[in-house]
């Protein structure tokens, strides 16, 4: 679990552009004719591709600095680890590696104010900040010219911070910090992991305490213990700075020593061991949630990332459990039909790791005999191990994930941290390279020797099953109190509530600011866009392709005009049931031989939709492309459909429904979009792309296969394919696969987009949420652009509203008031009228108050408080120096390359963003967004406690109805 101050865009709310059915659902078997097998590339070549050249060099401070360079863009990525985490916190101090973490954001001696405004001032990409047990980290990527002002911001956080710390922000952030605890909590089994540690580790275990804290623990921060904090964990000598891309080691010593050099060592640091505990005896526990199916739990406590036997204990879980071919997938979710979804898999730390089952039950079986038949099979498992094949695949899937991950400099898998955790938990920056190693010489005795040592211990049995939360698990949470569950650090008063004679706390006074100019930024090159190749298959299909040949991958996309937008509006889940259906069966593989043909390969398959279209995606290595475009065009061309597995995945699918019920932001996501746009328009739907229940359950085989034939076809089609190939190796493999593809006699699909014309007028819809310990807002209305329209200068706007971390919604309620943990406003990527969408998660006692003081927000922007020049210059200079490290990757590439077909835009639009950015006015942004967005006609979304909630309300000045999801 891996806590996060912060991302780049508000990623819940941005999911909304894609609107995509994602179900994690498994295919079934069934009779069909067996495949001839490929030969795909040896585990041990693909191992061997896998290497990031590196330097590193000690400054006299002991700061470790280690850099990798890569010139495929004019970027450099900067990753700072410190070796503290929460496993580090002494008793009554939990959470506060977490909260500190925050803090290092809010502002240096040098460099006051929010960091993330000064990052996207430069053009960072793939920047945040997390916490997790053994480690801090922060992390960026940055144009080449602005490396000098990254590395100044970074070591003035890190020499310089204590003079900036001030008694408001404290109280601030710890505001925010637990609303950011009451928003994993309002989530699904979100107690779960606070239960785990209770029962698996022992009292005053440095592991046992969640990352992000008690209630009670934050509210007694102290500024006193941000000193102490600080000087005891922050020494440049307890950091790795790990400088990766557009940049060299001579370059690298000149600019560290020059910004790091002069701060000074901290106290040697002091390591906080933990043992790697058994359960004397088995336990059971049994927790109860607003669920929609009964999960039930297995957890062991294993070693740790530096054992010998980690990685053998990682391809014993995922042969058992993380295959798409697993043993509990092939017999729990598709032969005995049990199970709607399952996971095995391992959660690594620095000094113990933690193995987890799940298996989530189908509703209506008897979940105390499927925990019995799933330990029943586990015994079997490690008695008999592993065969060979699975191994492999085992071994395969995880070198293909590793090699797509280092595509990136930066960001949360890129060569940056690869290099720097290696440094930080073992002491080897190489230390991926052993890993691999290991993975490819791995054999079924020694997978099945390690499980046999690690799973046959005493086991933690979790069962999470549907009902109200009980007051000992909130307990566990550190949720003790009615009153902290409820309020934002109410046993610790805002300074302007304390008696002025009080005493103070004692803390040591800071050194006085060294003053340090903050450097300017070098000029960076506007974005060169790689030229995209078009070509036309023989049955008309065009191709477009972008080269990127930085790691041997390939990435394919199929899209056809089609999406959530085309489903049956007789049968709403139509086009994400065919959608899931399609890898789940082809008339020449079963859904088992389709699995296992992708783990061999080293591929994957997916598909889904957005809201205007479905794709079919693949991921290849490119020694395995030819081979996993024949599976690509199976699957696409010729699935079964086979009735058993239309049953099965019906089942999983309604399951979803159920489950997207008791989720605060698939609530409102359910709710909002026929309030919007009205029972007839095919954008008014559930915007999680899943239907109804109703819907779903009247699908037959013979409306899957007409949705098909309807608009899955190839005079609907476009390939797009970006990596490792060019158009001379890559049209014959296509031809090959799709050339002789012929449409179907039947007429092609056809959307229709009329809005009609009843009046929607602003009011609150509230949905109760029984032991909510937040709310859930989500707004919006129909803007009167299109996304064909490419409103540039009104999203350019929307980021000063609320599209951007520093935006006045964000700062409002965030950082000023500290009533949430995230808060903002999208544009989502629709191809017809796009909506505004509002979003807040806020807490519990605050939901009338942000209501009205984002209504405020929005109407002062609109009207009285348009873009400042300093909003308009921050915001342009940040999407201009940003756009050379948005496309760093073959997947970037291949987005951008859709979205500029679904909406018209030429091949080198993102190349001509700077001149338009450049021509953009204050004045501009305003007379986009007054004239797009009516205030007025906001129709707001609440999912909370409704018992809370609706005394609140009254003072919002709108109407208020009670809300249902009936189907």
């Amino acid at each position: 679990m891996a806590i996060s101050p912060m991302s780049r865009r508000l990623s819940l709310m941005l999911g909304l552009s894609v609107l995509a059915l994602s179900p994690v659902l498994a295919p079934v078997a069934h009779a069909a004719k067996p495949s001839p097998a490929a030969a795909p590339a040896p585990v041990a070549s693909l191992v061997s591709q896998v290497d990031i050249p590196y330097e590193e060099f000690t400054l006299k401070n002991g700061l470790r600095v280690i850099v990798h360079t890569d010139r495929k863009a004019p970027v450099v990525a900067v990753s700072v680890w410190y070796h503290v985490g929460s496993r580090f916190e002494p008793a009554g101090k939990t959470g506060f590696a977490h909260l500190f973490e925050h803090l290092m954001f809010y502002g240096s001696e040098n460099a006051d104010g929010p960091f993330f405004g000064r990052l996207e001032d430069i053009g960072a990409t793939d920047w945040n900040g997390t916490t997790w047990f053994d480690r801090t980290n922060y992390f960026e990527t940055v144009p080449t010219g602005a490396l000098d002002r990254a590395l100044f911001l970074e070591s003035d956080r890190m020499g310089h911070l204590l003079g900036a710390v001030t008694q408001t922000k404290l109280d601030t952030q710890r505001g925010v910090v637990q609303n950011e605890k009451r928003m994993g909590e309002n989530e699904p089994y979100g107690l779960v992991e606070y239960a785990q540690l209770d029962a698996m580790l022992p009292e005053g275990h440095p592991y046992r305490h969640s990352t992000i804290g008690s209630m009670a623990d934050l509210n007694a921060a102290s500024l006193a213990d941000v000193q102490s904090w600080f000087k005891t964990h922050y020494g440049p000598n307890n950091a790795v700075l790990v400088l990766a891309g557009d940049i060299d080691v001579a370059t690298a010593k000149a600019k560290v020593e020059k910004w790091f050099g002069n701060i000074a060592a901290g106290p040697a640091p002091k390591d906080v061991d933990a043992t790697v505990p058994t359960l004397g005896q088995d336990v059971e526990k049994v927790m109860h949630d607003n669920v929609a199916a009964t999960r039930l739990y297995r957890n062991w406590i294993v070693p740790g990332v530096n054992s010998d036997e980690l990685q053998q204990l990682d391809l014993a879980m995922t042969v058992f459990g993380g295959l798409g071919s697993s043993r509990l997938d092939n017999v729990l979710v598709r032969d005995e039909k049990v199970a709607v979804g399952v996971k095995a898999s391992i959660q690594p730390f620095e000094k113990l790791s933690i193995a987890e089952i799940t298996v989530d039950v189908k509703p209506g079986a008897d979940p105390v005999a499927v925990g019995k038949r799933l330990d029943a099979l586990l015994a079997d498992y490690l008695a008999k191990g592993p065969s060979a094949d699975e191994v492999l695949r085992a071994a395969t899937t995880q070198a293909a994930g590793t090699i797509s991950g280092l595509e990136k400099v930066g960001g949360f898998s890129g060569k940056a941290v690869t290099l720097a955790e290696g440094a930080v938990y073992s002491n080897d920056p190489a230390k991926y390279k052993k890993d691999l190693a290991v993975y490819a010489s791995a054999t079924p005795q020694s997978v099945s020797a390690a499980a046999r040592k690690w799973l046959g211990r005493p086991v933690l049995r979790l069962t999470v099953a549907p009902g109200e939360r009980s007051a000992a698990d909130n307990a566990l949470a550190g949720n003790a109190t009615a009153e902290n569950a409820k309020t934002g650090g109410a046993g610790h008063k805002p300074a302007f509530f304390r008696n002025p004679d009080a005493a103070a706390p004692k803390a040591a006074t800071p050194p006085a600011p060294t003053k340090i100019a903050e450097p300017p930024i070098e000029p960076v090159k506007d974005l060169d866009f790689p030229d995209i190749e078009h070509a036309t298959l023989k049955n008309g299909i065009k191709v477009a392709l972008a080269h990127r040949s930085t790691v041997p991958t390939v990435r394919v996309s199929v899209a056809f005009d089609a999406g959530n937008a085309a489903d049956d509006r007789a049968k709403l889940g139509t086009a994400g049931l065919t959608a899931a259906l399609l890898d789940e069966g082809t008339t020449t593989r079963s859904s088992v031989q389709i699995a296992e043909e992708q783990e061999r390969l080293g591929a994957s398959i997916s598909a889904g939709n957005s809201m205007d279209r479905t794709n079919v995606g693949l991921f290849a290595l490119k020694p395995n492309l030819d081979a996993s475009l024949g599976l690509l065009a199976d699957v696409i061309r010729n699935p079964a459909f086979a009735p058993a597995e239309v049953e099965r995945l019906r089942g999983q699918v309604l399951t979803r429904i159920k489950a997207e019920k008791t989720e605060p932001m698939a609530i409102a996501q359910r709710m909002l979009p026929p309030l919007l746009y009205g029972q007839a328009h095919p954008y008014g739907i559930p915007f999680t792309g899943s239907g109804t229940e109703s819907g779903v359950k009247a699908v037959t085989r013979a409306d899957l296969t007409a949705f098909h034939d309807a608009w899955l076809r190839p005079d609907n089609a476009t390939i797009f394919v970006a990596g490792d190939t060019t158009l001379a190796e890559l049209l014959p493999l296509l031809e090959k696969r799709f050339g002789d593809w012929k449409a179907p006699k039947v007429a092609k699909g056809v959307k229709t987009f009329r809005m009609d014309r009843m009046m929607r007028p602003a009011k609150i819809v509230l949905i109760d949420k029984p032991q909510s310990p937040q709310s859930l807002i989500l707004a919006g209305l129909l803007t009167n652009k299109a996304g064909t329209d490419n409103p540039v200068t009104l999203s350019t706007a929307n980021e000063v509203l609320g599209g951007s971390t520093t935006s006045r919604l964000t700062m409002d309620l965030r950082e000023t008031k500290g009533w949430a943990y995230g808060a903002g406003t999208a544009l989502p990527g629709v191809k017809e009228t796009i909506p505004l969408l509002v979003y807040a998660p806020v807490q519990t006692d605050k939901t009338g108050e942000s209501i009205i003081a984002a209504r405020q927000d929005i109407k002062d922007y609109l009207t009285t408080k348009g873009t400042t020049e300093a909003e308009r210059n921050q915001t342009i200079n940040g999407q201009i120096l940003s756009l050379p490290g948005s496309f760093e990757t073959s997947s970037d590439l291949l987005s951008a390359m859709m979205r500029n077909a679904l909406i018209g835009r030429p091949d080198d639009y993102y190349e001509t963003l700077p001149k338009t950015y450049r021509a953009m006015t204050a004045a501009d942004m305003d007379k986009a967004a007054r004239e797009a967005i009516n205030p007025d006609r906001l129709i707001w979304v609440v999912v909370g406690d409704v018992k809370l909630v609706k005394p609140q309300l009254d003072a919002v000045g709108l109407p208020v109805e009670m809300g249902t999801l009936a189907d």
